[in-house]
């Protein structure tokens, strides 16, 4: 298991419907209390939609792995997913009051989603429950000894327009002059200038090719020589070097718990389809095809 394959699970994310152009009038649902857990927002022929019910719809549609704070009650999104709730029971009692649920074709399909939701709530529980904090730290400290981790420097700089002017400027460095006080004196990097030139912490592939290479090239507590770039003549002081810190647990602890929340489910099929389980057969048609064409081979 490696960083790149826990950084796959942020990708596993999936779309939920596009919100419909008009949004269903809901502003006539019944006032409820804030003190209770889990109000009615709306009935349906008398059949109620409750808070906790648009809640978990809403989280669904966005799917695995959003980070996304939990809607609220006058959220175009909550709103939206309330009138499709309430379209939804609309839709399904009428079909009832029609006699569709006691089509053949609806028991299929009633048969098969009971599955998926089933399915779908023990993959929750195993995702949520099945991982200590105590084997997540131990995966995320074998992942940090196995990261490669690039050096950074910390360095200011001065940016001038003209290399005379750069000169200058490392003449009274060179004299004694404070790099701090020059910078916010003379540089010409607004961005950086009031901090007396500090980049902060930086690694050769996060800057220009031409500063990396001078920074990287620089003695820790030296000056450079003046050098340029596309911004014009810099300076610059290389403060400390040290090698790029990993991660913390905290960043990756939730994709790292869903990625071995995965790895059991993995185990968990890999053991439910372990001896005869599962037996499959091939339809008529491809068995017929297959001894076609047995016979046309040569012998």
């Amino acid at each position: 298991m490696t960083f790149a394959a826990l950084c796959l699970i942020a990708a596993l994310t999936a779309c939920g419907p596009q919100p419909r152009e008009g949004l269903p009038e809901v502003a006539s649902a019944p006032a409820f209390s804030p003190d209770e857990d889990n109000p009615v927002l709306a009935r349906v022929n008398g059949s109620p939609i409750r808070h906790d019910d648009v809640l978990r719809e809403a989280i669904a549609q966005r799917g695995p792995g959003s980070e996304a704070p939990d809607p609220v009650y006058g959220d175009e999104e909550f709103m939206r997913v309330l009138g499709e709730l309430i379209d939804q029971r609309l839709l399904a009692q009428e079909a009832r009051n029609r006699g569709l649920h006691r089509s053949e074709e609806a028991r299929r399909r009633l048969a098969a989603a009971e599955e998926r939701i089933i399915g779908t709530v023990l993959i929750a529980e195993i995702l949520e429950n099945a991982t200590s904090e105590e084997t997540l730290r131990a995966i995320y400290e074998q992942q940090v000894r196995l990261l490669r981790l690039d050096e950074e420097v910390r360095a200011r700089h001065i940016l001038v327009e003209t290399e005379e002017a750069a000169l200058a400027a490392k003449a009274l460095l060179d004299a004694g002059e404070d790099f701090r006080e020059l910078a916010i004196r003379i540089s010409q990097d607004y961005a950086t200038r009031l901090d007396g030139g500090d980049l902060g912490y930086f690694t050769r592939d996060g800057v220009l090719p031409a500063f990396g290479a001078v920074a990287f090239a620089t003695p820790e507590g030296a000056v450079s020589e003046p050098f340029r770039t596309q911004f014009g003549w810099h300076v610059l002081l290389v403060v400390d070097r040290r090698r790029q810190p990993p991660p913390s647990y905290e960043e990756l602890r939730p994709r790292i718990g869903q990625y071995h929340g995965y790895e059991q489910l993995e185990d968990l099929l890999r053991e439910l389809r372990a001896g005869d389980a599962v037996q499959r057969f091939q339809p008529p048609e491809a068995e017929d095809e297959a001894l076609e064409n047995q016979s046309e081979e040569p012998g």
